[in-house]
């Protein structure tokens, strides 16, 4: 049956909608190409829209998603209140929600990553034992199973990191690894929910889309001035390539900005991508908007054009209250802010639009507190401010004014009366301040600066401070922008923004210079570029400098500059001796490199420094067990139980250290604690797996494995754990698939190639298995076991001179192992 077409009245309330004039090419443009289908050559599936502040792309944008819901389609709008992939991922979740299609994986994991995140910037990771039986990981295996389970590194980490990891780098741990955490992370999603969101929240994101019965989705990306640095990336990454998964090919992506798309990302894609350049309004459009809002008068019609440059943000809002007097037009030299006001008879209103483009950002406690309209019903004014045009209300609770209409309204209000700007501003930051005291009561400052709530408002107290021009505003705000890049890139960026905002708005050249350089240097080379940038010209004082130094070596620590990374730490030592984070985040490092004495007498020093912290304790008992020394690592970890009878990680490790010791009943028993604390703990899943190994229970060894890999799934050791454990079972063919998937992970793991080769053997695939074998021993020429199972390979194969060479060279290396060896040969 032929579907039914709109009426005439329909079709003329869809283009007078809301009285939007203009942009009628654009909007067609986006209307047919819902009428395509995704497999026609014309049909486009990006749209970028582009022009400069004021134009109206943000109109536009709004009204290209009514569009695409009368096509049916399932829609989502974002801008830069967003900071980050998981913050949009999260308000398209929230509005799909709103339209009856709920995310609900993907919300469940948003929750943990928020959760995980909070506890990244109070927590760190242990080391997890780097060397094995039968020979352990290489040392980029090692940093994968640290990327991948709790007590997996002595690797602190910190923060949502804004850069994108993909999955070989957090295998090979080139994980952006930062230094406040002060508890450990679960298992491997927790982990990669903190340091690669993207990489496991877009592929549950696809999955849920594709899910979908809506004929199409349609994602609108605002503000792309602002988000692209970080959405752009992605956004490429997702669309163009399977790194991720499958995209709807129904999915339709708008983006706003004010520059066209990057051209050396985006070039070659010109046939499925459409660009959108906004010029201002044409005299005919403006006077048509002006008519939609009865202005008519001619002298009033030409003063605004004249005013706006045809900009619709501006032409809207000055036709907004109907002017149609001529007079009412005014002085020519009048400010343009006096104009976009003066038709506005009700003083209260007049007053409260000025007082309230102040604040970068207004709720309803903001407004209250700052609105000067004694005699008028606040709400009422609430009401009216919400409903102009030059405002908007992004996230549902929090009004912004546009840039082009705030920035004229505070010159004027600082011109008109630089001493009562300086005492609002002054204000402002008490207000914002008070809130702060009240949010961080009972707190210390790390917990404060995990806080999200805490640091927005710390942020606008010290954008006030800022404008007000407070002596000490600035190296203040130089001093939090170090604690910020302790939280993460994302909140570098908005403190640097905060810098730039009130430099512009208040005037002032240094704030502004700053604020720029440090964005500029976030942008490019992330936040060891934009310390070392303060730390040569901020003249910080010394113990900013030596929370500076830590900041930049776990950062240059995650890139793998250990180097450069222990001199960061050792500067940091030398500023402020009595910091315990410095000496606690050295010690990480120096466990990497394999000097354990080394990092054993850091955390005594960090111990003597904070003697209640069950942390550094734990900390120095897991260096103990992984320098061989069970009876000071056992004293360690009971002591850190002592302290914190809830902390899993320190049951976890005495529970392997006990199991190595020979103690199997106490050490189930300490990992069945762990395990009672957090029943996701991958690695003790994965030690207790050992005990049963060495109590003769295989099952309960493979459900316990079976259990570690089911929570983190890319951790090489448990996959080389559970092929051994197959192996052992006589199950060579589940064994060769879970030391494949080692291999893939760590392409550098030597036992994984000797146990490989074994199963190989096994199933008669002999020249496959000399191949693993041979790699083995080249990559550790004094591998035992490897030696021994080539050479009752080599001679299966029909090579005895090959076999008798590999039974002396075991001769050589290990003379007790020679007649178990000579027994198995044929």
């Amino acid at each position: 049956m032929a579907q039914a077409r709109p009426s005439l009245q329909e079709l003329i309330r869809q283009r007078s909608r809301a009285g939007f004039v203009g942009r009628s090419a654009e909007r067609a443009a986006f209307r047919a190409n819902f009428g395509t289908a995704p497999e026609d050559e014309r049909h486009r599936f990006r749209f970028h829209v582009h022009g400069n502040a004021g134009v109206g792309k943000t109109f536009l944008l709004r009204e290209l998603e009514h569009i695409a819901r009368e096509q049916g389609a399932l829609t989502a709008y974002v801008d830069d209140s967003a900071g980050s992939v998981p913050e949009a991922m999260a308000d398209i979740s929230r509005q799909f929600a709103a339209q009856g299609r709920r995310l609900k994986e993907l919300d469940r994991l948003l929750a943990a990553h928020r959760e995980r995140r909070h506890e990244a910037e109070l927590a760190a990771l242990a080391v997890l034992d780097p060397q094995p039986e039968e020979g352990g990981p290489s040392a980029g295996g090692r940093m994968a199973a640290r990327a991948g389970v709790v007590a997996a590194g002595m690797v602190p980490v910190v923060g949502p990191l804004a850069g994108m990891l993909d999955a070989e780098q957090l295998a090979h741990g080139a994980d952006r690894l930062r230094a406040s955490l002060i508890t450990r992370f679960r298992n491997h999603e927790d982990l990669q929910l903190v340091l690669a969101p993207e990489q496991v929240l877009t592929p549950v994101l696809l999955r849920e889309l594709s899910d979908t019965t809506a004929p199409w989705i349609a994602l609108f990306l605002d503000t792309y001035e602002r988000t692209g640095p970080y959405l752009d990336p992605w956004l490429h990454e997702t669309m163009t390539t399977d790194r991720h998964g499958a995209v709807p090919a129904t999915t339709v992506v708008v983006t706003a900005g004010r520059t066209p798309l990057d051209p050396v990302r985006w070039g070659g894609l010109a046939d499925f991508v459409t660009d959108l350049p906004l010029a201002p309004f044409t005299e005919t459009e403006a006077r048509a908007l002006m008519a939609t809002k009865g202005v008519t008068a001619e002298p009033v019609v030409e003063e605004v054009l004249r005013l706006t440059g045809g900009l619709p943000v501006l032409v809207s809002t000055l036709a907004e209250s109907r002017p149609t007097d001529p007079d009412q037009v005014g002085d020519p030299s009048a400010t343009a802010v006096e104009r976009f006001l003066r038709w506005e008879e009700n003083p209260a209103r007049r007053a409260a639009a000025l007082s309230c483009a102040l604040p970068r950002w207004l709720d309803g406690d903001v407004f209250r507190a700052v609105a000067e309209c004694p005699e008028e019903d606040p709400e009422q004014v609430w009401a009216w401010l919400r409903g102009m045009p030059f405002v908007s209300d992004r996230d549902g609770e929090r009004l912004r004014y546009h840039d082009v209409v705030r920035a004229p309204m505070l010159r004027a209000e600082r011109r008109r009366s630089p001493r009562g700007w300086t005492q609002r501003q002054r204000g402002l930051a008490e207000l914002f301040g008070g809130w702060r005291e009240e949010t961080g009561a009972g707190r210390g400052t790390g917990e404060l600066w995990a806080d999200e709530a805490w640091r927005e408002l710390r942020l606008e107290e010290t954008y006030h401070l800022l404008c007000a021009g407070e002596r000490d505003a600035l190296p203040q705000a130089l001093r939090d922008f170090v604690q910020a890049c302790d939280a993460g890139v994302a909140v570098a960026g908005r403190w640097a923004r905060a810098l730039v905002d009130a430099g512009g708005d208040a005037d002032a050249e240094a704030t502004s210079r700053w604020g720029t350089e440090l964005t500029a240097a976030l942008d490019t080379e992330g936040i060891t570029a934009a310390l070392g940038l303060l730390l040569r010209r901020a003249g910080l004082d010394a113990p900013t400098q030596a929370r500076a130094r830590i900041v930049r070596g776990d950062e240059l620590r995650g890139d793998g500059a250990y180097a450069l990374a222990l001199t960061e730490y050792d500067r940091a030592i030398d500023l402020d001796p009595e910091s315990a984070v410095a000496y606690r985040n050295r010690s990480g490092i120096r466990g990497d490199l394999g000097d354990h004495d080394g990092a054993i007498a850091d955390l005594d020093r960090a111990v003597a420094l904070e003697p209640g912290n069950a942390w550094y304790v734990a900390l120095r008992g897991e260096h103990h067990r992984i320098a061989g020394r069970d009876a000071e690592a056992i004293r360690d970890l009971t002591e850190a139980i002592r302290l914190d009878p809830a902390l899993e990680f320190a049951w976890a490790s005495r529970g392997a250290t006990r199991g190595r010791a020979g103690d199997p009943d106490a050490a189930l028993a300490d990992l069945g604690r762990a395990l009672d604390l957090n029943p996701d703990y991958a690695w003790a899943f994965a030690r207790r797996a050992r005990v049963w190994r060495a109590r003769g229970d295989s099952h309960r060894q493979l459900a316990d494995l079976d259990r570690a890999l089911a929570l983190s799934p890319d951790w090489p050791w448990a996959r080389c754990e559970r092929g051994d454990a197959l192996r052992v079972a006589g199950r060579d063919e589940e064994a060769v698939a879970d030391l494949d998937i080692a291999l893939a992970l760590d392409p550098a793991y030597t036992s994984a190639y000797a146990s490989r080769g074994e199963s190989l053997a096994r199933l008669g695939r002999h020249a496959e298995a000399l191949a693993a074998l041979n790699k083995a021993v080249e990559m550790r020429p004094g591998y035992v076991w490897a030696l021994c199972r080539r050479a009752v390979l080599q001679a299966v194969m029909g090579r005895p001179e090959e076999a008798r060479a590999d039974v002396e060279r075991v001769r050589e290396l290990d003379a007790g192992a020679v007649s178990a060896l000579v027994s198995e040969l044929p």
